[in-house]
């Protein structure tokens, strides 16, 4: 489905599917899946059976090929209505997970891999960060030696989604052991139980209902069938992917700023002070404007590299483009942060109490900040792409 196929009436259904979908599915349960820092796998199969994780992948592997104004839509209507962000981190960790395994994977491991996962059966996710480094992928540690047809895997990875039950990792590993820099990287498909792979769970500030592990590679033995492309091409695969990675993020990153804005707005409707509801005081309509402001920006910048991205020119998706994914996703998130910090605010000693979005965003914002490239790396890497 391409955009100039795409009408405002599926983008409508899409937004209603996913504010029921929360409602009825995730919101009666969220507080207790966030204590016991995960929800039911069964959730999958029925993100799965709305076509969810299917979006933007082949039908010949049971997905529905959706352009990102759509994919977005999706995203920023599930988060807007009170979706966690642990939940939609772990609930989608396949699309960071795939993408490499969908563009660069021989046909038998696309086929042994990628329709399982859309049919939400199996859970996969992406180890690249290690304990010594994580936007510095040149630097990573973890080995990948040839042994006659398999792999020997030696190493760690640390901070990864859905880590605690994936079926499958899409790993990082340096295969040419000579080579210290990017050149010798390559990505490798490891199934989670193979022998020799191990798992603890690491505690979080926020994504709670989230997964989160450290895996250890003990001289585990994978199939040489399970290489994603050509040995040395890891590098470059890994910086293609984060591309639509920081595009996601921003759409998340708008939809929880929404849901902040919404929850403040409806909270100062409601509750009263010196005997007049707070928003008829003007400091407060002043903060919602501020919120507002920074979204509609948000959602309007959103909208544009979409646009680019779904245009099917690749001129449009060269290095002016991905200097607009990076400043986005600052930009998104920056205003997560703003609206949470606003939201709590307006809410007063109710916003800091468990069981309101947003007090929940305000511990999440600093993870979406860091993840898929901090700030900083954003800025530097956004600059280099422009010639700076």
């Amino acid at each position: 489905m391409t955009s100039m196929e795409l009408g405002q009436e599926d983008i409508a259904q899409v937004q209603d599917a996913a504010r029921r979908f929360i409602q009825t599915e995730v919101a009666p349960h969220l507080d207790a899946w966030e204590e016991a820092g995960e929800f039911p796998r069964a959730l999958y199969q029925r993100a799965a059976a709305l076509g969810w994780l299917g979006m933007g992948y082949p039908e010949e592997f049971g997905g529905t090929p959706s352009p990102w104004n759509l994919r977005n839509a999706m995203t920023v209507a599930l988060a807007r209505a009170g979706g966690s962000g642990g939940l939609m981190a772990s609930l989608f960790s396949h699309n960071i997970g795939l993408p490499p395994v969908l563009r660069h994977g021989g046909a038998q491991l696309q086929r042994e891999v990628i329709p399982a996962v859309l049919r939400g059966e199996k859970i996969a996710a992406l180890a690249i960060t290690e304990p010594g480094g994580g936007t510095d992928v040149s630097a990573l540690r973890t080995t990948a030696r040839l042994d006659g047809n398999d792999y020997v895997v030696d190493g760690e990875k640390v901070f990864i989604t859905s880590g605690m039950r994936a079926d499958w990792f899409t790993v990082a590993v340096r295969t040419d052991l000579q080579n210290k820099g990017p050149m010798g990287i390559s990505m490798l498909m490891v199934p989670g139980d193979a022998a020799g792979l191990s798992r603890s769970a690491l505690k979080k500030m926020g994504w709670l209902c989230s997964d989160t592990a450290h895996l250890r590679f003990d001289g585990v033995r994978v199939p040489a069938r399970y290489l994603v492309g050509e040995e040395g091409a890891g590098f470059k695969i890994i910086l293609t992917n984060f591309n639509g990675e920081r595009l996601s993020m921003a759409a998340m990153a708008l939809g929880f700023s929404e849901c902040c804005y919404d929850e403040a707005l409806s909270w100062a409707r409601q509750r009263k002070t010196f005997g007049t509801a707070l928003v008829d005081h003007q400091v407060i309509r002043h903060k919602l404007m501020d919120m507002k402001m920074r979204i509609e920006s948000t959602r309007a910048w959103l909208d544009a590299v979409s646009a680019r991205a779904d245009s099917g020119n690749k001129a449009d998706k060269g290095a002016q483009w991905v200097a607009q994914v990076c400043l986005l996703k600052n930009h998104a998130t920056q205003t997560m942060q703003f609206c949470a910090d606003q939201g709590v605010q307006i809410l007063g000693g109710m916003g800091y109490m468990r069981g309101t979005a947003c007090e929940r965003i305000y511990r999440e914002v600093k993870v979406m900040m860091i993840g898929g490239g901090a700030e900083e790396i954003m800025k530097e890497l956004a600059s280099r792409q422009l010639g700076l």
